[in-house]
């Protein structure tokens, strides 16, 4: 069996973007890590994130879970400043904060890591330095692979569309869309994640005080909760990877692959 770390930058990435796949790698025996950079607070009076991750890591089946103790640097136009005693990811020495990754994986003797795109997935800063930094620690531990999560770009420009006339809250702008992500062409991995859309869904709904700071995205929650197994396993049934070494040809079904 192997070990998978999975850098994240923000607790509730680890559910978006890999979920299904954490929970199916843990359930066929595999040993699975997740990592985060921050904890989530862009402000100090934010409520504490960290239980809410491990709370979905459980419902994951993750062995473990860290945070390499840094401040969410936002999103938007606007940089926040670093708060007292803490520096935004964003701002973070990459080389440092890659130390204290390979750390990590070196300890577990990571097999593979679950990183994210150069262009940050949607372009938010701390995913941005995701990239920067998983990149560099993968190096320095001899991690042997790295796969970075994304997702098919053709379906978010449907998703947004369909949205917009169904009037229900998009997951991105029409006009982040464009760039976001990855061309349904580059994508190596597209992982099977049906019987785990569940877990998946019930991970999502842990991270409440990220859910209820926007109105929009309480609705969502809680119109997926509502759903019935089968319906969330078509929502939820895919998840996407890329892998760096490798030219676009066929698609593995595998992360191990």
């Amino acid at each position: 069996m192997a070990t998978v770390v999975a850098f994240h930058a923000h607790p509730d990435d680890e559910v978006i973007l890999t979920g299904g796949t954490l929970a199916r790698a843990a359930a066929e025996g595999h040993r699975v890590v997740i990592v985060v950079a921050t904890d989530g607070r862009v402000s100090d009076d934010d409520a504490d994130r960290l239980g809410e991750l491990r709370s979905s890591a459980a419902i994951l089946g993750a062995h473990r879970v860290e945070c390499l103790g840094y401040a969410d640097s936002g999103f938007g136009p606007e940089f926040p400043a670093d708060p007292p005693g803490r520096v935004r990811f964003a701002r973070a020495d990459i080389a440092e904060a890659a130390r204290r990754l390979a750390d990590i994986l070196t300890e577990e003797r990571a097999e593979l890591l679950l990183s994210y795109q150069s262009n940050g997935g949607y372009g938010h800063r701390d995913h941005v330095r995701v990239h920067q930094v998983g990149k560099q620690a993968a190096q320095i531990a001899a991690t042997p692979r790295v796969l970075e999560a994304t997702m098919p770009r053709e379906m978010l420009a449907r998703i947004a569309e369909a949205a917009r006339w169904v009037r229900l809250p998009a997951p991105y702008h029409r006009d982040v869309v464009r760039t976001a992500y990855a061309p349904r062409a580059h994508i190596t991995h597209r992982i099977n994640v049906f019987r785990f859309a569940r877990q998946k869904r019930d991970a999502l709904a842990e991270h409440r005080s990220q859910i209820s700071a926007s109105p929009a995205a309480a609705r969502l929650v809680a119109l997926l909760m509502r759903l019935p197994p089968q319906a969330a396993g078509v929502m939820f049934g895919r998840e996407w990877f890329i892998d760096p070494d490798r030219e676009p040809g066929p698609v593995y079904r595998d992360i191990f692959a």
